[in-house]
């Protein structure tokens, strides 16, 4: 009696340094017959190594890695894997950041708040070569990634590039100038750099308030 060939599971990597979060996302991608979790990573590096060493279909990464930032991970993954298509899920808003993962090389953004069928949707639809955003954010990516004018958001630190968004997110754990140089493994000088740039894109005067500033924006992230 012959066999019915089956088509091979899709493989895919989960990157998040929460284990309660790879566990739940494994169990749910793990009930859909022809999806599969084949790896798992805590950290931006192990993430890498994996990718060097597995193959993937599709990547799933967390915004906030305890070695390196999110979307400098989403960048390095796409140099080193272009194949590679990569979802973010994060608790972080999307109007911050879905469009800076789109930029970087992303090709979609969930919020972990969202459900679980929401979340084999997405997958789904980056696995078939689309872009996945709510509802809410399609109507503002299309008008931006199609050379319409960029509408403004809520948060003034939308017009941080990313490397003064990243500064500007250490400013606001409270760590100096010196500290966020290593973190970032740049120079003291082109943080200062960053910085100043910040205050003039944000209209900040002093160096108090910009720390001011920046801690507020972080108590309010760490309370959605």
């Amino acid at each position: 009696m012959a066999t019915k060939s089956k088509t091979p599971a899709k493989r895919l990597l989960v990157i998040d340094d929460h284990p309660m979060m790879r566990n739940g996302l494994a169990q749910l991608i793990d009930n859909e017959g022809d999806l599969k979790v084949c790896g798992e990573a805590d950290t931006a590096g192990q993430a890498i190594n994996l990718a060097a060493k597995n193959k993937f279909d599709l990547a799933l990464c967390d915004i906030s890695l305890p070695d390196r930032n999110g979307l400098e991970l989403i960048k390095d993954l796409r140099a080193l894997h272009p194949d590679l298509p990569i979802l973010v899920v994060s608790m972080h808003d999307e109007l911050i950041y879905a469009e800076r993962v789109l930029r970087a090389g992303g090709r979609g953004y969930i919020m972990k708040q969202e459900g679980g069928e929401k979340f084999i949707r997405a997958i789904r639809q980056v696995l078939a070569g689309q872009i996945y955003v709510s509802e809410k954010m399609s109507s503002r990516i299309l008008e931006i990634f199609s050379g319409g004018t960029k509408k403004n958001t809520d948060s003034p630190v939308s017009k941080l590039s990313d490397r003064e968004f990243e500064v500007f997110q250490f400013i606001g754990q409270g760590k100096g100038t010196r500290e966020i140089a290593e973190q970032l493994r740049l120079s003291i000088k082109t943080v200062e750099v960053h910085r100043a740039n910040i205050k003039a894109k944000l209209e900040i005067k002093t160096a108090t308030d910009l720390v001011r500033c920046a801690v507020r924006w972080a108590d309010s992230e760490g309370n959605q």
